[in-house]
């Protein structure tokens, strides 16, 4: 009889430690490793005004974000809308003044909006038009003095625009050029040493710019590249799959900063995508965040002026779409906002 209440003991001593293993995982690690999955939230701000739409061209200013041009699924457009992020709300500019198109490319270069490139259902474009918000007017521009093309990458830095890449009807491209608006004339620049590509994307944290992603000749692509504006040169950094975690592969997608981090976000890998990777320059590493509340898409744009960040509007198949979501990266994820 002693032998057999021993081991009763034992049996109830071994289930006391069991439960205390599982409480303290759930107190600690396996809690905290539920609130890294979550770590990032998303919140519904003002529906865009206009048509649903996709392939649209934007650029931010202060904070104001800027989306023209794009594809409703009908129509190639030309209209201009603005977003401001601290009064959560939308107004229609002055028209784009060239043809209607999709897949052009937007930046801003000081406290000028530029829109150029893409394609109007028939040709790839090579015109480009600067938008100036303090009058609500545009002004074309010198064109782009090599192939016309669409879904290239273009940024603004240190008071230049930078234009390359794309697919110009025939074949994918990686020329660079330079554009400066001081005399109103574009400069070939020494490409990367990359592929040729099409639908990549960028973000600039400080004075360095970031570029990645996209497709070449049906085949995503995973190489990760940064641009020296001081230098104008390219310097190759680790693959966007280089950890076997990371998924961060894909075209057509979004990049932009906020508080001094890269972030991808949307696109398409064989489907469309509501993933979103955060760059830490620091370390060269990526860290998943919580997924894009709403319709995984891709051609969406993105507002940012590295203090907030919002996404919208792009498309899922056939479906084009008008919504917008604000992002705070470091916000635990809640459902309900």
């Amino acid at each position: 009889m002693k032998y057999i209440y021993n081991m009763k003991e034992r049996v109830n001593h071994i289930r006391m430690l069991t439960m205390a293993s599982l409480t303290l995982c759930l107190m600690a690690s396996c809690s905290s490793d539920d609130e890294e999955e979550d770590l990032g939230n998303w919140i519904d701000k003002s529906v865009f005004d206009g048509s649903p739409r996709s392939g649209s061209a934007y650029f931010t200013i202060g904070n104001i974000g800027y989306s023209g041009v794009g594809y409703d699924g009908d129509d190639y457009l030309t209209s201009l809308w603005a977003y401001d992020m601290d009064g959560d709300y939308w107004s229609q500019k002055a028209d784009f003044p060239g043809t209607a198109r999709n897949a052009a490319v937007g930046f801003a270069i000081n406290d000028k909006g530029y829109i150029g490139s893409g394609y109007d259902g028939l040709d790839e474009l090579s015109d480009f038009y600067s938008y100036d918000p303090s009058t609500n007017t545009w002004t074309a521009i010198a064109p782009f003095p090599s192939t016309p093309r669409r879904s290239a990458i273009a940024f603004g830095i240190n008071g230049y625009g930078y234009f390359g890449t794309g697919f110009d009807g025939d074949n994918d491209r990686k020329d660079f050029w330079k554009y400066d608006p001081s005399s109103d004339s574009w400069s070939e620049l020494v490409g990367f040493g990359g592929d040729k590509r099409r639908a990549a994307t960028t973000f600039t944290i400080g004075d360095t710019v970031y570029m990645g992603t996209g497709v070449s000749n049906g085949i995503y692509l995973n190489d990760f590249w940064t641009f020296d504006p001081a230098t104008e040169s390219w310097t190759q950094k680790l693959d966007l799959d280089e950890e076997d975690d990371y998924s961060i592969v894909r075209s057509n997608a979004l990049g932009f900063t906020l508080n001094d981090h890269g972030y991808i976000a949307t696109g398409t890998y064989g489907g469309t995508l509501q993933s979103i990777w955060e760059y830490d320059p620091s370390t060269d590493t990526w860290e998943s965040k919580t997924d894009f509340e709403r319709t995984s898409r891709q051609d969406a744009v993105v507002f940012s002026n590295n203090v907030r960040a919002f996404i919208g509007l792009g498309r899922t198949g056939s479906l084009y779409l008008d919504d917008l979501e604000e992002f705070l990266p470091y916000d635990e994820y809640d459902d309900e906002d």
